[in-house]
């Protein structure tokens, strides 16, 4: 692996670069971003999830299912309800950040629970 002049840092594998294509690919859509942007804040059921990011119980529940596969959320089983959550720092980082900055940018506050959809996208 060569280091460029860009601090010094190695290029990752090929693998890791397409585990990582892949995951940003999940978090392409709002409606995903969305969903793993409130489970950053917190776990949630998938009807808290449907009335947060204003989707279709259906529709919210696929998007989990894809997330779920990835490894990006997980889910726990509480009573009767399948509660999900990200536990994955780093995932959590990266949308904050990503989310945070362009809500910055736009002149928005993300301190209070926000639909992507009222930050233009």
């Amino acid at each position: 692996m060569s280091t460029g002049s860009g601090g010094g840092f190695q290029d990752p594998p090929a693998e890791v670069l397409a585990e990582a294509a892949a995951s940003f690919g999940l978090l392409a859509t709002p409606a995903r971003l969305h969903i793993v942007w409130a489970l950053a804040q917190g776990e949630s059921d998938v009807t808290g999830l449907a009335e947060r990011v204003g989707g279709t119980l259906p529709a919210v529940s696929q998007h989990l299912t894809k997330l779920k596969l990835a490894g990006l959320v997980r889910s726990r089983r509480e009573g009767r309800r399948q509660v999900y959550l990200v536990d994955d720092p780093d995932v959590v980082t990266v949308v904050r950040l990503m989310v945070g900055q362009l809500a910055e940018r736009a002149g928005h506050s993300v301190r209070k629970p926000v639909r992507l959809r009222e930050l233009g996208a």
